[in-house]
């Protein structure tokens, strides 16, 4: 039982414009609520389970904790105050619809597409199957892919620009945790492009220390 539960491109600024100081690397905020041991079990694939199954599991414990998360904070992610989808490292993220286009939008509306996109993929019975019968298709981990890319995103979003709203709300230590759930399952079978997720490595080192590096090399599952 799981306790927890397009590509980005840099945005060019100004010369001499710099990012605001990361609140979320101070000392205080580097809370999780989950001891090392189990943030490594955590992502382990148990004997005998199968793949697809385990990264649904997964997926579906991510979004909604990411989803609950950003709900708590959404009213501060407004057209105004987050015209673009930013995160660390002066990224912005295009959203790119069925057809490839790519499209600048304001923050709030990204992760609105984000969300909709996600649940409406994972009520999907042809792609995350809940009955017995039915299988997972062929393509279920490059969708998974996709799922977890995105939700990378928001919570990029989250921890650039509304972790101070997180903190005052007292779920820090609760968007940590997600975050090295996150981290860990992605280390653990390679899901998430690393030029996606360096954007956030200095947390991942702060947050994860010896963690990170004492998960097992990634694994390729034949499916």
């Amino acid at each position: 039982l799981l306790i927890f539960f397009r590509k980005a491109r840099r945005k060019e600024k100004d010369a001499g414009t710099t990012e605001d100081p990361k609140l979320y690397l101070e000392e205080a905020a580097l809370e999780r609520q989950l001891p090392e041991l189990d943030l490594r079990m955590l992502v382990d694939l148990p004997p005998g389970l199968d793949y697809n199954e385990w990264l649904a599991s997964h997926t579906l414990s991510l979004f909604d904790h990411i989803n609950l998360i950003y709900g708590t904070i959404s009213e501060f992610c407004t057209q105004t105050g987050c015209p673009d989808m930013t995160g660390p490292g002066l990224r912005t993220y295009l959203w790119f619809d069925e057809k490839g286009k790519k499209t600048r939008v304001a923050a709030p509306q990204y992760i609105d597409y984000v969300m909709t996109f996600t649940q409406r993929t994972v009520s999907d019975e042809t792609i995350f199957p809940t009955k017995y019968a039915n299988e997972f298709p062929s393509s279920f981990e490059s969708i998974v892919r996709k799922i977890l890319r995105l939700l990378y995103h928001v919570v990029a979003h989250i921890y650039h620009c509304h972790f101070r709203e997180v903190a005052l709300l007292g779920l820090h230590a609760h968007l940590n945790c997600v975050f090295a759930h996150l981290t860990l399952l992605n280390q653990r079978f390679n899901l998430i492009d690393p030029k996606e997720t360096e954007i956030l490595g200095d947390l991942e080192a702060a947050l994860l220390g010896d963690s990170a590096s004492s998960v097992p090399e990634p694994t390729t599952v034949a499916t």
